[in-house]
């Protein structure tokens, strides 16, 4: 799924799906495997910084789209879809 999505999200193609499953999978990434075993919630005290963080930037992604130079943005002719 990241070699996918990573590749999707560099040429622009489908970037507000892709993104937000990105999303969601640094999500389930932060809850699970850093907090879930830790045991602790804060970021500072189990190092799910990164994890949060990209978890953030994808969904800004997801929120914005890929812009006027994405992949997507050239098929659609500059007009974004939601």
């Amino acid at each position: 799924m990241e070699t996918i999505f990573g590749f999707c999200l560099i040429i622009g193609l489908f970037t507000r799906r892709v993104a937000f499953l990105a999303s969601g999978e640094m999500a389930v990434t932060y809850f699970w495997m850093h907090w879930g075993r830790s045991g602790d919630m804060w970021w500072w005290e189990n190092q799910g910084e990164l994890p949060l963080l990209y978890s953030f930037i994808w969904l800004l992604f997801a929120t914005w789209g890929g812009g006027s130079f994405s992949l997507d943005g050239r098929l659609l002719g500059g007009k974004q879809s939601a």
